[in-house]
């Protein structure tokens, strides 16, 4: 998790709150077990998306609890989507969203927009369109982090080889001169 946002999200008191019964609960942080995007755990990149939602529709004098509720649990699936899983009829991308719903309601007391939230997280994939402003923007946060969480395995990967490392400063040298 990037630092200065893990910053931001431990100095934001209102936000913890909003998603300290959700982070607390046994089966939420067995998230932390299945890998969502690469490097990052299903939690971490839950984490993050609730805290984005959470800003964004603050400042848009949205509905910001159930966005960072819902956020926090779209993902709530607990099984490693990249294995097939005999019990799961279709393809993860178009089911994960009802099994988290109904996971996350069975451990929570959850509103209807939240339920909503969490089942069309993945328009435009699927093709439910989400009822809510906070379901669209939830839709667009995790697609950003998806790419996000992406972007940083393979920039890491490139500046972690030596040729990458000596053109980067041979570039930087460049720079620095002009």
């Amino acid at each position: 998790m990037n630092k200065l946002i893990n910053s931001a999200i431990n100095e934001d008191k209102e936000f913890l709150s909003i998603v300290e019964e959700l982070v607390n609960n046994e089966t939420v942080q067995e998230m932390k077990k299945y890998r969502q995007h690469y490097e990052t755990s299903c939690f971490d990149h839950c984490y993050i998306a609730s805290y984005y939602c959470y800003i964004i529709c603050k400042k848009l004098n949205l509905d910001y609890h159930s966005a960072t509720r819902a956020a926090m649990l779209h993902d709530l699936f607990l099984y490693d989507w990249r294995v097939r899983q005999p019990d799961r009829k279709g393809l993860h991308a178009f089911t994960h969203g009802k099994t988290a719903c109904e996971n996350a309601c069975r451990l929570f007391d959850l509103n209807e927009k939240e339920k909503d939230i969490i089942i069309k997280h993945m328009w435009p994939v699927t093709t439910a369109f989400p009822k809510s402003i906070e379901g669209f923007i939830l839709t667009f946060v995790d697609k950003y982090c998806a790419m996000q969480e992406t972007f940083d395995v393979f920039k890491s990967k490139a500046f972690a080889k030596a040729t990458f490392r000596y053109i980067y400063a041979f570039l930087s040298l460049i720079i620095i001169r002009f």
